[in-house]
């Protein structure tokens, strides 16, 4: 992960709420929408989420979700798991990854 400036949990807040809350939730019990909701996924293996219908590719991926992880999905979802049925063509600025990531690791615990 690129060193520069740490997340900002509350411009991350901002970040979700813009680019991703139309198809996730981050709340304990809450909805699968067009993705599945967050919460609890730091330092699970991707496709794991109970009751989420995910593409085989995000399955097999053995990807276990973290900040460096999450930093490169994040940037280009295709691209790191081909096959995805996730579309989101990315945030291509660092710290506004960082700040998104700071945001989802309080929220999603």
């Amino acid at each position: 992960m690129a060193k520069a400036k740490k997340g900002n949990e509350k411009k991350g807040a901002k970040v979700f709420k813009t680019k991703c809350s139309q198809c996730h939730t981050v709340e304990a019990g809450g909805a699968h929408k067009q993705g599945p909701n967050l919460h609890g996924f730091f330092g699970r293996q991707s496709g794991q989420a109970d009751g989420y219908s995910y593409s085989s590719a995000n399955k097999k991926s053995g990807i276990t979700w973290g900040d460096d992880t999450l930093f490169d999905y994040l940037e280009n979802p295709k691209k790191y798991i081909k096959g995805t049925k996730m579309v989101f063509a990315g945030i291509k600025k660092p710290q506004e990854r960082k700040d998104l990531i700071a945001y989802l690791k309080s929220s999603t615990v």
